[in-house]
């Protein structure tokens, strides 16, 4: 079929004579024009033809045609270039005008029209008709002929406008359009820039332009989740006012730093809306860990903690994240300046009200510059430490016991892991509970929650915190046998091998320090003689530490245990007299009454008697542990936390279900 071009275009002798050509069927596919440049898409159309379609159409599919292009207004001067943009995933649609490119077209169009009105011809197209489709390779395209009703033979005219029009078949709405007093002053350069330029982005108000101080935390910063933190060093104020309806609360301290708590104020939940309240109290539920930095140089180059112990630390709270019994990583922030007023005003009250503050004051110049920069690990509250907790109930520590032997066997199975430093402050426990109580169970809880190991009956969860002294084995990608990284901290850099108790209970952690590199040093925990140092020894896997630790936690958890109380229960609260009190027969009601309560005071001593065969089983159960994790006389096969774990679940003192 000859090409609309030849067909429509030909000029006869006389306007009487032209005849039009009788319509074919198309047999070859259409040429692809689409995958041109769209600048030059129109002009290839007009060249090498439109695409066919049959006449014979439906009138509703013509219904159909005119409603969607009811919307489109089409310009007979140039079109700016926000209606030639493509139709995205958001269903606008996309016209191309075959008259509307260069000044050369727009030429030709003129004359077209002089020869039209010369002519007789209309200038405007009321009716259309829908040539037949051909099978071209761009399914998603309706190219439409526009062209003028029909005229007398003599009138008909020698040339046709033809106009494309391309919609995509997910227009639900007809797309916005601009005036055409917009598309006409639309200038030469718009025409050709159809792609925006990408924002730059722009720091926040709160990020300092400090380039050296970023350069220097940037492997922090790198570990960082959210944009705002990755950015670069943040004002601790204005970190800190983004808080503003939260109460800052001072939970604990220690050589690395202190850990806050942000509560959400009363006042603050009767101005804000349901939904951001659900998630403001979801963010309070965390704590943050705010860490002094170690300054590149100068005189307290020394002093805190250096950058890439923050990185080790963060590196591995992400990579522990998903195994049960560790702490949940949220984010990590640098921040540089002095204390904001609320947390300055958490430090004072706890001063005023512990007893344990041996931090210097924040507030003090002479312990902290002006530019002294904090680092600060956002993560969940993971409840109330152990050492500030009062457990009572064999219950409560064979959980607790439990409850961190298995977490540290899941991580050593997982990435090889070591504490190294696990002592009752970063334990920390809560209750699975509706109310959070953390007191004994009751007779009644231990009845419904059967147990046949007796794991799991104080409802008390434990989670391991404070990586900073930890070793792990990360892996770099999916593939087992790829390469690994090795995070750890130089101990003997710490200096807490030769520091002596000033207690009992001081003397233990200590030993235990002790204990821990004469494992790492000699293999036996036991010689505890200083050997000289050896660069790179902290780096090895040396996994019996993991049960050095345990033994200590548990002869602490045995030897702290406050007295069980005496009280059967709780009273039951007092309720409404009955108004048949003082009916008669009362020797009746009292038969009966005794009666119904014999079995049941029956069953209750039973259940005494059950809890407590059940509690002095637990009991040695703990001994043999202690015997187990002996470092003289204790059992040689125990190297490592999975192997306790592994026996205990071999006695039956642990089931299944408890570790996976």
């Amino acid at each position: 079929m000859p090409s609309l071009r030849s067909s429509s275009l030909t000029e006869p002798s006389t306007p009487g004579h032209w005849q039009k050509p009788p319509a074919k069927t198309r047999t070859v596919a259409q040429k692809k024009v689409y995958g041109k440049r769209k600048i030059d898409a129109p002009r290839a159309v007009f060249d090498q033809g439109s695409p066919a379609r049959v006449s014979e159409r439906r009138n509703d599919e013509l219904d159909d045609v005119r409603l969607r292009l009811a919307g489109i207004k089409i310009a007979d001067g140039s079109i700016s270039p926000e209606n030639k943009k493509t139709a995205s995933g958001d269903g606008s649609a996309e016209i191309t005008a075959t008259n509307n490119l260069d000044t050369q077209k727009a030429e030709q169009r003129d004359e077209k029209r002089q020869i039209e009105s010369r002519s007789g011809l209309p200038k405007s197209e009321d009716e259309f008709d829908t040539p037949a489709e051909p099978e071209t390779e761009d399914k998603d395209v309706e190219v439409l002929s526009f062209k003028s009703k029909p005229q007398p033979q003599h009138q008909r005219k020698r040339w046709a406008r033809m106009i494309e029009v391309r919609i995509c078949p997910k227009i639900t709405t007809p797309a916005s359009r601009k005036s055409q007093t917009d598309c006409d002053n639309t200038t030469e350069s718009k025409k050709t820039s159809t792609r925006r330029r990408a924002p730059t982005q722009r720091l926040s108000s709160g990020c300092i332009q400090d380039e050296k101080a970023t350069a220097y935390v940037r492997p922090i910063l790198s570990e960082a989740l959210s944009p705002i933190a990755a950015e670069g060093v943040q004002k601790f104020n204005s970190w800190a006012n983004r808080a503003s309806k939260f109460e800052v609360i001072k939970l604990a301290e220690g050589s690395y730093g202190e850990v806050y708590k942000l509560r959400l104020r009363k006042e603050a939940c009767k101005e804000i809306s349901k939904s951001k309240l659900a998630r403001l109290k979801e963010y309070g539920d965390g704590v943050f860990k705010i860490v002094p930095l170690r300054p590149q140089r100068g005189p307290r180059s020394r002093m805190f903690t250096s950058v890439d112990e923050i990185v080790a630390e963060a590196k591995m709270l992400k990579y522990l994240d998903p195994i049960p019994g560790f702490a949940r990583f949220r984010d990590i922030h640098v921040v540089r300046g002095r204390f904001p007023e609320a947390f300055q005003a958490a430090w004072d009250h706890y001063k005023d009200t512990k007893d344990d503050c041996l931090n210097p004051d924040p507030s003090s110049k002479s312990s902290y510059p002006d530019t002294q920069m904090w680092a600060i690990v956002e993560m969940d509250d993971a409840g109330c430490e152990l050492e500030k907790f009062s457990w009572s109930s064999v219950f409560q520590i064979y959980d607790i016991f439990w409850g961190v032997a298995m977490a540290l066997a899941r991580a050593e199975e997982y990435s090889m892991f070591e504490h190294r430093d696990l002592h009752l402050g970063n334990v920390c426990i809560r209750s699975t509970r509706p109310d959070g109580r953390l007191d004994p169970p009751t007779e009644v809880e231990l009845t419904r929650r059967p147990s046949s190991s007796g794991f799991g009956l104080s409802t008390l969860e434990t989670t391991i915190i404070d990586y900073s002294l930890s070793r792990a084995e990360m892996q770099l990608s999916d593939d087992p046998s790829g390469a690994c990284e090795v995070v750890s901290s130089d101990l003997d850099q710490k200096e807490i091998f030769d520091a002596v108790g000033q207690d009992e209970d001081e003397a233990l952690l200590r030993d235990t320090y002790r204990h821990m590199r004469a494992e790492v040093y000699t293999g036996n925990p036991t010689v505890t003689e200083k050997t000289p140092d050896i660069d790179g020894i902290w780096a090895e896997y040396a996994p019996r530490t993991n049960l050095i630790w345990l033994l200590f936690l548990l002869k602490n958890l045995l030897k702290h245990r406050k007295p069980e109380p005496s009280t059967p229960g709780r009273r039951k609260p007092l309720s409404a007299c009955s108004p048949n009190q003082n009916v008669s027969s009362k020797n009746k009601r009292n038969t009966k009454k005794d009666v119904k309560m014999l079995p049941k005071q029956i069953h209750a001593n039973e259940l005494k008697s059950h809890i407590a065969q059940l509690s002095k089983t637990l009991e040695e159960r703990l001994q043999s542990v202690l015997e187990l994790l002996d470092l003289e006389q204790g059992d040689e096969n125990m190297r490592c936390a999975a192997d306790l774990v592994a026996y205990a679940i071999n006695s039956q003192w642990l089931e299944e279900k408890d570790f996976f």
